[in-house]
């Protein structure tokens, strides 16, 4: 391991140990809960841009495989852990984790106190910073770090998005098997990829429905077309990173759908652009929901469902204008999903999908395809 060293935008300045690609490596630093799942957590698109800390401290210890891959890569800007175990254990062990930040350039940051760090993201707000195994002098971290542009200053959903159609031609995973099923599907719909993980597919087609996957570039004129002709029963808008405010396009291709009534369903980012494209702006969370022990309340039926989570941005509790509030967040009250009044559209702000778990609310796939 070599020596890395991190310059926060509040004046902190640290030194640790690297074990994934080397370099120097500027983003947004926020803090996962999740005691389980790093490897879906490391290639979860979402977190493009993003420097990811565990409150979990051992990290490494299962190794990674290519069938717990949330995406064909892995978008982070890095992770901070407090103990990397480079020695992994587990029959489906494929690679290392350094095996996998290295085969995609991202840095592995340890021996550092994870807990301070969380503790100065609670009182202070997720905030940028820069980490390099290259540049150790703090004025010239300092200077490189203004220099470089905020998180909310990217799309970074045109490097995560993919760039040509498809069908999605899994289902769930089982254990029995350690094989993802065949889907068995009675509906079509195309899902909008801003970021998608596959796992949100997997639930998709488990739950019934064929998707054909298209690029966030594709316009909304032929998605109409296809509803029309009744090709498609609807569209999923998925998860994504990055700020909702800035995507001028995707709001204005939703505005489009909205008026077209094409049933939708949205999670997290296609949650909050729902929301934008109905005139209600989403605002920032001081340092967001990151986690897979979150307390949701479905006000369908007053049952808690214990959720994973991972947003920094939130909708206005004015969208109870246009909406009803079909789930509430139990740590500060925020909104956590939605029915649209005048229009065939649901959506979620966690996510149900729950890769990695816990798996309470996958029934919202259902009843997306019970809406269609």
């Amino acid at each position: 391991m070599q020596k890395v060293s991190l310059y926060f935008e509040n004046g902190t300045y640290l030194e640790a140990k690297s074990f994934g690609a080397e370099g120097s490596s500027v983003g947004e630093i926020v803090f996962n809960t999740s005691l389980t799942g790093y490897q879906e957590i490391v290639t979860d698109p979402s977190y493009a841009g993003q420097f990811v800390t565990f409150t979990m401290p051992e990290i490494g210890n299962v190794g990674c495989n290519a069938q717990d891959m949330e995406s064909r890569g892995a978008y982070c800007k890095g992770i901070i852990v407090r103990s990397y175990q480079a020695r992994p254990s587990n029959f489906r062990c494929e690679e290392t984790l350094e095996s996998l930040l290295k085969k995609h350039g991202i840095l592995g940051i340890t021996e550092i106190d994870t807990r301070f760090l969380t503790k100065m993201l609670r009182a202070e707000g997720a905030m940028m910073m820069i980490a390099s195994t290259e540049v150790h002098d703090r004025d010239e971290l300092k200077q490189m770090l203004a220099d470089a542009p905020r998180i909310e200053e990217v799309n970074y959903i045109e490097q995560v998005s993919t760039k040509e159609s498809y069908v999605h031609k899994e289902a769930r995973y089982s254990t029995e098997t350690f094989k993802y099923e065949e889907p068995q599907t009675s509906r079509k719909i195309i899902a909008l990829d801003f970021g998608i993980k596959r796992n949100i597919l997997n639930e998709l087609t488990h739950a019934g429905m064929e998707v054909e996957v298209v690029p966030n570039s594709m316009e909304a004129e032929p998605i109409i077309e296809k509803f029309t002709a009744k090709e498609i029963d609807g569209v999923f808008l998925s998860n994504g990173p990055g700020d909702p405010l800035i995507l001028k396009e995707e709001q204005a291709k939703i505005k489009k759908l909205i008026a077209a009534k094409v049933p939708l369903f949205g999670i997290c980012l296609g949650h909050q652009l729902l929301s934008i494209a109905h005139g209600y702006d989403t605002y920032k969370l001081k340092f967001g929901h990151h986690g897979g022990n979150h307390p949701v309340k479905n006000n369908m039926n007053g049952m808690v469902e214990i959720t994973a989570q991972n947003h920094n941005y939130n909708v206005p509790d004015s969208i109870v204008e246009v909406a009803e509030v079909t789930h509430k967040n139990l740590f500060d009250n925020t909104i956590e999903g939605l029915k649209y009044n005048d229009s065939p559209s649901m959506s979620v702000q966690h996510h149900p999908e729950a890769s990695p778990g816990p798996h309470e609310s996958a029934y919202i796939f259902t009843e997306f395809k019970n809406m269609l």
